[in-house]
């Protein structure tokens, strides 16, 4: 899409006092719909505060929109007018000789009652217009999140799609020797900071994924050698068992409303997908095959899921309603294909490839058309979609190296990237957007 920022914005995040000046027209443009797209100039000032929390809010906007690789923040030692008062209108010339199509600018200033409240403007510099101003109240020790939604805001302003940097990254880390690896759940903002670990390492973990109410997560953990699916409230820690079943249990996922859990129950050789109701704990069986049945994941509207299967000899992607009718294979290229995931977006499903003793991932389209693959490598594995549908995120382990790190890459297959975590780490999920 061409963006050519008729800007209409109703937004309202709980809690952040969040107040909206009025659209304006603006010449600012980026063409999101292309493969490498020239990075919009972007100038962010410094925003004004009484120390130095204003320039690390700054900071962290321009980090943001310079990962997503479709801004070029413009050096701050190009600056020519220095801004003192982020009310008065801008010399639009002074940005213009800088090659800045748009400015941001700001200012921090803490409330009687302990509140921060940050505020900022976005101008386009060649039409000379405001294009939004927002500000937020929040407490101070969420300086780094009102950062990421200013971030959003500014994303969404310019390119005409909802943002992701105010978002979590859930994920496993791993640490000590290959021989005795410990492995944590841990969870991040989306730009690596605020790590935090959510188990002690003592047990196994794997495949953690968000609910889409954002406060819990599933996982699998082999705890006293039995391997079960369990249900993480975050804010919390609280923690319980998915049911009881006899053999493997594995890959959980939540249904879109947040309801259900779909997984897979390993018994007699075999694994079939199963759904099962977090109220009533009722389940339901949704394949019936004497193959291995796996890695299921549904589409943002609920309707259909799509899965990997054995069943034509290798693993293959294969969708199916959600009640388990109406099963069909969607993938045929060469190689094996595996761990598929809907885009939340609904149009494409992300997916791992096996091929040529290298590993792929990549994308199509849910009939299976148009498949692309966007990164190959000597390991890679377990995409999953930013709240946008924009960017994927996977975790990848070069040939030679101790153990596994995330990466994340555009839609379009550029601005791949590598994700600094403490330790190594593997198996991340992108979480919705936070309210």
């Amino acid at each position: 899409m061409l963006k050519r920022c008729l800007v209409f914005l109703s937004v309202a995040w709980a809690g952040l006092g969040l107040f909206f000046v009025a659209p304006a027209y603006a010449l600012v443009e980026i063409d999101i719909s292309r493969g490498n797209v020239q990075p919009l100039p972007i100038a962010i000032t410094d925003f004004i505060s009484d120390d130095g929390l204003g320039a690390d809010i700054s900071g962290v906007i321009a980090a943001d929109l310079q990962r997503s690789g479709l801004f070029k923040p413009v050096d701050r030692s190009a600056f020519i007018q220095q801004i003192n008062d982020p009310d008065q209108t801008p010399r639009f010339q002074d940005w213009q000789l800088i090659s800045a199509e748009a400015l941001v600018v700001g200012r921090v200033t803490r409330e009687a009652d302990g509140r921060l409240r940050s505020e900022f403007r976005l101008w386009d510099t060649y039409a000379g217009q405001q294009i939004i101003g927002q500000q937020f109240y929040t407490q101070p020790d969420n300086w780094r999140r009102v950062a990421h939604i200013i971030a959003d805001s500014i994303y969404q302003a310019l390119t005409g799609e909802q943002g992701y940097f105010d978002s979590r990254i859930v994920y496993v880390s791993e640490s000590g020797p290959k021989t005795a690896r410990k492995r944590q759940l841990a969870i991040m903002d989306q730009d690596g900071y605020n790590v935090r670990m959510l188990t002690d390492g003592q047990y196994m973990v794997l495949t953690p994924r968000f609910s889409p109410n954002r406060q819990e997560v599933t996982y699998m953990s082999y705890e006293n050698d039995q391997p079960r699916v369990y249900l993480l409230q975050l804010e919390t820690g609280q923690r319980e068992v998915v049911g009881n079943f006899p053999g493997m249990t594995f890959a959980p996922r939540f249904s879109p409303d947040g309801q259900r859990i779909i997984m897979s129950l390993q018994q007699d050789g075999n694994a079939n997908i199963y759904t099962m109701d977090l109220r009533t704990r009722a389940t339901t069986r949704l394949t019936s095959t004497a193959a291995i049945d796996t890695s299921p994941s549904y589409a943002p509207d609920g309707n259909q899921i799509v899965f990997e299967s054995d069943r034509g000899g290798r693993q293959q992607l294969y969708v199916m309603n959600a009640d388990g009718s109406n099963q069909s294979r969607i993938s045929f290229g060469d190689g094996s294909y595996s761990t598929p995931v809907w885009s939340p977006r609904g149009d494409l499903i992300a997916f791992t490839k096996q091929s040529g003793g290298k590993f792929s991932i990549g994308v199509m389209k849910p009939d299976g058309s148009g498949e692309r693959i966007l990164t190959t490598g000597f390991h890679n594995e377990g995409p999953t979609w930013a709240p946008n549908g924009r960017v994927l995120m996977f975790f990848r382990q070069n040939a030679g190296e101790g153990g596994p790190h995330l990466y994340s890459i555009d839609l379009t297959g550029y601005n791949e990237q590598r994700i600094s975590t403490p330790d190594f780490a593997s198996d991340p999920a992108w979480s919705p957007l936070l309210e």
